[in-house]
């Protein structure tokens, strides 16, 4: 049987990167895991389950465990990240294990992915924003990030911005037919406003005091000039006319 090359020289390189995905995850992961297992070691120690006033408690201490290992996870899995510079870079690359900024895509959606939807749903206050910093985005001053946040090392905030809830930003293209990974940064300035639902593809640049409406659609490499509001889909300048008195 005819052997493709061009196959059989990306299966040592897949098998080695997924291999190492995978070692990985599970080291990251189990290490979040341990102040949950050194807690729940506590409770059987100290817990007479004979009483039965500590069965009433046992509620609270499976609701503690849970919030341990939520927070837990989320810092062990963001300090990896900033530790060993897990930042993949602005580019266009090969969508495989073998390219060094792909690989260090797919570790970081690995990582990132479940506590981003679990943070969609669960309030953790400003452990958001110390997961977002520790990921790689820079964040200004009472700025609230609210939304998706689907590449934060190539995504900044500038000070005094508000993100509405369901807004995405994305900071990557995947073309699966071509096998390529596109990545571009995403700007956003000071005083800015990005309504509920909107959207800002890879390489937008939103500019100091803009305002983006509801449901608005930012292109790739679009630029919103400072002091506008934009809207609609794609998004434009909306001109608002004074009213005569």
């Amino acid at each position: 049987m005819k052997v493709n090359k061009s196959d059989s020289s990306k299966k040592p390189g897949f098998f080695m990167g997924y291999s190492l995905l995978v070692l990985i995850l599970f080291l990251v992961l189990s290490l979040g895991f341990l102040p949950f297992v050194i807690l729940a070691r506590l409770l059987f120690f100290y817990f007479d389950f004979s009483v039965i006033w500590m069965w009433l408690l046992l509620p609270f201490a499976i609701y503690i465990g849970l919030a341990v290992i939520l927070f837990s996870e989320i810092l062990v899995s963001g300090l990896f990240i900033r530790i060993f510079h897990i930042y993949y870079k602005p580019g266009v690359y090969e969508y495989s294990f073998k390219d060094k900024n792909s690989f260090k895509w797919i570790l970081v959606c690995s990582l990132y992915t479940p506590f981003r939807k679990i943070m969609e749903i669960v309030p953790v206050g400003g452990l958001k924003n110390l997961y977002f910093r520790l990921l790689g985005m820079k964040i200004g001053e009472n700025t609230l990030v609210g939304g998706v946040i689907k590449d934060p090392c190539v995504t900044s905030f500038g000070k005094n911005t508000t993100m509405g809830e369901y807004a995405i930003i994305y900071g990557h293209i995947q073309d699966f037919s071509k096998g390529t990974l596109m990545v571009k940064p995403v700007k956003i300035g000071d005083n800015c406003m990005i309504g509920a639902g909107a959207i800002l593809m890879p390489g937008a640049t939103v500019e100091d005091d803009v305002s983006i409406a509801a449901g608005a659609v930012v292109t790739s490499n679009q630029v919103l000039k400072k002091g506008k509001i934009y809207a609609g889909i794609p998004a434009k300048e909306i001109i608002i006319k004074k009213s005569r008195s």
